[in-house]
């Protein structure tokens, strides 16, 4: 059951379950989608990339554990707890972001990314980013969104600074990843910041 509170919930829960997950275009030809089983092959060949491996510890051991992932991703979004996209261009998977720790009382959530080395370089990352904190933050209805990352990965603060999200500090020796413990940046992009392009974030009319 769940608890009273003093102040109406950011999202009413059954906002989000009551549609499908939905899939968002980016520029640049992007369009990031629910994963499909037929994802599985692509998905555990990119925790073989030595750069995924070594930011992201947690990791699939066979295309099978990834299909369960994917179930798992499916069941989040009916809960409400997360939403898994695959970033692909053309229908190839060029990497994946995320939504998860969703917290629809306060509307916040958090934001996670990788991509594939071949389409490295060349602004995927941001842009799927931009798609999805500003769907998360005018359709979605949510008021902040965060993300984290290691003070050594520049390519992911890069990433982050683009689409908008505002340094907010470091918290120290808060992750563990393959070579120990690492402080981390806090990034968070919060409704009304605006757009990368300075246009204002907020719900979507129309």
């Amino acid at each position: 059951m769940r608890a009273i509170l003093s102040t109406p919930p950011a999202i009413p829960a059954g906002t989000l379950a009551a549609g499908p997950q939905p899939a968002l275009p980016a520029p640049g030809g992007l369009l990031l989608r629910p994963w499909e089983p037929t994802d599985a092959a692509v998905f555990l060949a990119a925790y073989q990339d030595p750069e995924i491996r070594h930011w992201h510890t947690r990791q699939p051991a066979s295309e099978d554990q990834v299909r369960d992932w994917f179930e798992q991703y499916r069941q989040a979004w009916q809960q409400e707890t997360g939403g898994s996209w695959a970033v692909t261009r053309g229908g190839v998977v060029l990497g994946r972001i995320a939504l998860g720790s969703m917290n629809l009382d306060d509307g916040v959530a958090g934001c996670a990314y990788w991509v594939l080395p071949a389409a490295r370089g060349a602004g995927v990352a941001a842009r799927a980013l931009t798609a999805v904190s500003n769907w998360a933050l005018g359709e979605g209805r949510f008021h902040r969104l965060y993300l984290d990352h290691s003070t050594r990965n520049f390519a992911s603060c890069r990433v982050a600074v683009k689409a908008g999200f505002v340094l907010e500090g470091t918290k120290r020796s808060d992750a563990v990843h393959s070579d120990g413990r690492h402080d981390m940046h806090l990034h968070a992009r919060v409704r009304g910041d605006g757009q990368p392009g300075g246009v204002p974030a907020g719900p979507a009319t129309g």
